[in-house]
């Protein structure tokens, strides 16, 4: 409630202004991570399209594996140096430099640098079900997401990502909530590496 205005805006102003704090904090003491997902596709109105599930794995900087495994299969890999998707039921492959793909992606919030104010602006948006939540603008307008709002729940570490809401260029939102995630969890280089299946067709550069 907002009884109380001079005390209640002291205590708000300082809950809010951890939240950047803490984004900051998991970013520089998780240096990858795997989790499990459930993605929720919105319409413009709010509507839900689809929903999915699957497991993630990142390692900073550059590296992510995002699997989806139901209902549909599709693997999103980035290896460092490129940016794979390869969709299992038309057995083809699309591959471009990772470079720009990464620099202003939700991706890059968890597989990029460590300064995640080169890439985006942050707010502070106040908590909500129980979560701190910040919002993340792409600082440049060549992206498909106009806003990202990342949700912390507090834990023994301080905060871990619980959430992330992606609003693109087109009023759709994709509602992630994230289960299991293991901060600093060890990976294999070939966790990051893909090849492409025997038959399947390729577009981009894989060079």
């Amino acid at each position: 409630t907002l009884l109380g205005a001079g005390a209640m805006l002291l205590c708000g102003a300082a809950a809010q202004a951890g939240s950047i704090e803490k984004m900051q904090t998991f970013i520089a003491e998780t240096r990858g991570a795997t989790a499990r997902f459930v993605q929720t596709q919105l319409d413009s109105k709010g509507k839900k399209i689809s929903t999915t599930q699957g497991k993630l794995s990142f390692a900073r900087p550059g590296r992510f594996r995002w699997e989806y495994e139901k209902p549909y299969e599709q693997l999103i890999v980035g290896d460092g140096a490129r940016l794979w998707v390869y969709d299992k039921d038309l057995n083809q492959v699309t591959v471009r430099k990772l470079g720009g793909a990464l620099g202003q992606s939700p991706a890059a919030i968890l597989a990029g640098s460590d300064d995640l104010e080169k890439n985006f602006s942050l707010k502070d948006a106040g908590v909500k079900d129980g979560l701190a939540w910040l919002e993340a603008t792409p600082k440049t307008k060549d992206t498909t997401f106009d806003l990202v709002r990342i949700g912390l729940r507090r834990d023994s570490g301080g905060a871990t990502l619980a959430a992330m809401e992606l609003t693109d260029t087109f009023g759709q939102t994709s509602v992630l909530t994230f289960g299991k995630l293991e901060r600093n969890a060890a990976l294999s280089i070939e966790t990051f590496r893909f090849v492409p299946p025997k038959g399947a067709d390729v577009f981009g550069d894989e060079k």
